[in-house]
């Protein structure tokens, strides 16, 4: 798959308004810094989940005692401490899954990064300018202008131009030869007049 340059040249310099490394770059640290601050909060708070697991469990008697009870109002019941852990584990799902997009987001906003500033190298080498006048010959360029005006110029065998052909406004063509003795201005003239008869 070939990737026209110009096109390529037009999609960037259209993408510039919404391109910022820099505000890319603050935006992923800001995203990483997200990311360590809500796993610090989940571990937070899955060890206040634990030590309040652990408080109560360790208040009970053994199962070879007597069948498990509550021996204080502050130990939940089984339903309670089965809804607990489910909750808990759910919010442990729910805070793996927003770790996971985010870091997934910054995967892709330091791969955007990286391909933009390779792009960026890339074009601060290239000059355009160049490209284009590699591309043109301006005497080809000349003669088409000229031939666009209704002029177009007959060399001699040593390449001089001794002739002039002129498209008249009109549709008609004339001849003018231009090793008379005329000054160039008068011939300059003469062609002008010409071309708008």
């Amino acid at each position: 798959m070939s990737i026209d340059v110009q096109e390529a040249i037009k999609a960037i310099r259209d993408m510039l308004p919404i391109i910022d490394p820099e505000e890319d770059y603050l935006t992923i640290v800001a995203a990483e810094e997200k990311i360590v601050a809500s796993e610090a909060k989940r571990k937070k708070e899955l060890e206040e989940a634990h030590a309040k697991l652990k408080g109560p469990h360790s208040q009970l008697r053994s199962p070879s005692d007597a069948p498990l009870t509550r021996s204080h109002p502050s130990i939940p019941s089984q339903e309670d401490h089965v809804a607990m852990l489910n909750e808990l584990e759910n919010s442990k799902l729910s805070l793996a899954k927003a770790i996971s997009d985010a870091e997934g987001l910054s995967g892709s906003k330091e791969a955007e990064l990286a391909a933009l500033k390779e792009e960026a190298r890339r074009l601060e080498g290239y000059d355009p300018a160049v490209e284009h006048t590699k591309e043109l010959d301006g005497s080809a360029l000349r003669l088409q202008l000229y031939k666009g005006l209704g002029f177009e110029p007959i060399n001699e065998p040593n390449r001089n131009i001794s002739k002039m052909l002129v498209r008249a406004t009109s549709g008609d063509i004339h001849t003018v030869d231009l090793s008379n003795s005329k000054s160039r201005f008068e011939n300059t003239q003469l062609l002008w007049k010409l071309a708008n008869s």
